[in-house]
């Protein structure tokens, strides 16, 4: 089948928080007043798609509404694991055990939860920055304290300054790393030497890691995931979390998967869960669906991001040179420093939503530290849209320089 991602698909009244949650998460101010109409922005900020969700997964959930009952729903069926065993021996050459596959609605709420239950309040988490910015939430909520460790940064690309990483991870009130692999925002996917010098520092240190791997399977064609899981194999203090909510655009059906090695931790995870294990049965046929069914769907999903990301990276070059940004190695998200191209401009997201119209994310307040001077872009959309986000930023930074 030849998928349509072309389709602009109108989202409006759908409860969606890209097209009606926008104000109180960029701004931080439900009712600030913009120059726009809000269906006349371009929206390039939340990480969710607009593309269609595949015709296979729509159609199971159809298969499991006819089926009429939507009582309390656990995960009774052996075939789910099997599915997303399968998916993960043929896309990553990993296995797990069953008994380690727990839930959650998302991996925010996870990190959230599992950082209550490892880190004190008079310990830390460490991290590297730029940072997804609930990673700094999860430490907040819990009371505990924020180590950051910043990526090495040099015309676009992001390394690991393993120096600095090692000395902080060595002080004795960190007690957790949470880590993420494909990195959001920069799209590093961290290659096996660079996972295994982190590795040997956590063991080192004996730490707790989470590692956030939500964007494994948006890689761009011809690159391949590996799960901290396959570097780490037999270390106990490791917590993986994946999900198909990224890769399918299903993040509205609030499930994630969590696998936790320790016995004791997963026993803790589970009975502090006061969903008591509770599933929507929409999100398993759908997420079964997905192992099953959406592979050439994905396919073709990565062609055309690897056509939008060279789309973004040939327009900037002409008419944005001044812009810092490598294709990314994953994600469908773009990274883009604009220091140069506006370096009196504070606020980044307010500044192109004002003169562009243009709803993007960016700076320290949501990546939490060294993202000063970027934006990141969602490039998951119709080519049409994204030509005409793109021409409104570059002749918005036009205007502002004259």
């Amino acid at each position: 089948m030849k998928y349509d991602f072309d389709a602009i698909i109108d989202r409006r009244n759908t409860n969606a928080e890209n097209v009606e949650g926008f104000r109180q998460y960029i701004f931080g101010d439900a009712d600030i007043e913009l120059p726009f109409a809000d269906e006349e922005f371009i929206r390039m900020w939340v990480a969710d798609m607009e593309f269609a969700v595949a015709p296979e997964i729509r159609q199971a959930i159809r298969d499991r509404v006819d089926r009429k009952i939507f009582g309390y729903t656990m995960d009774y069926d052996p075939e789910y694991y099997q599915a997303m065993d399968q998916w993960c021996r043929e896309r990553y050459d990993w296995s797990f055990p069953k008994e380690q596959l727990c839930y959650s609605p998302g991996i925010v709420p996870a990190l959230f939860r599992l950082t209550g239950h490892l880190v004190r309040e008079d310990e830390k988490v460490l991290i590297v920055t730029p940072s997804y910015g609930p990673f700094r939430g999860a430490t907040k909520f819990n009371h505990c304290g924020l180590v950051c460790s910043s990526l090495k940064y040099d015309g676009g690309d992001f390394t690991i300054d393993f120096a600095d990483f090692a000395e902080k991870a060595a002080d004795p009130q960190v007690k957790l790393v949470i880590w993420c692999n494909p990195h959001n925002p920069s799209g590093r996917v961290w290659s096996e030497e660079e996972l295994k010098q982190v590795a040997a520092i956590v063991e080192d240190n004996d730490l707790w890691i989470i590692s956030d791997e939500i964007h494994c399977d948006l890689l761009r064609q011809g690159l391949k995931h590996t799960p901290m899981g396959k570097i780490m194999k037999d270390y106990r203090k490791l917590v993986t979390c994946m999900a198909n909510s990224k890769t399918f655009n299903i993040a509205g059906l609030m499930m994630s998967h969590i696998i936790i090695r320790d016995e004791e931790l997963r026993s803790q995870f589970k009975s502090r869960d006061n969903t008591s294990g509770n599933l929507n049965p929409l999100s398993i046929a759908a997420n079964k669906a997905a192992f099953l069914c959406g592979e050439e769907w994905l396919d073709q999903l990565k062609s055309y991001l690897d056509g939008n990301f060279r789309f973004v990276d040939e327009f900037l070059k002409e008419k944005l040179p001044e812009a810092v940004f490598r294709i990314p190695d994953a994600t469908y998200l773009a990274w883009v420093d604009l220091s140069l191209c506006l370096p009196d401009v504070d606020d980044l997201p307010l500044f192109f939503a004002r003169e562009a119209g243009v709803l993007l994310e960016g700076g320290d307040r949501l990546f939490v530290a060294d993202a000063k001077g970027f934006v990141r872009l969602n490039l998951a959309m119709p080519r049409s849209l994204l030509a005409e986000g793109m021409k409104r930023i570059a002749e918005a930074v036009s205007r502002h320089r004259k």
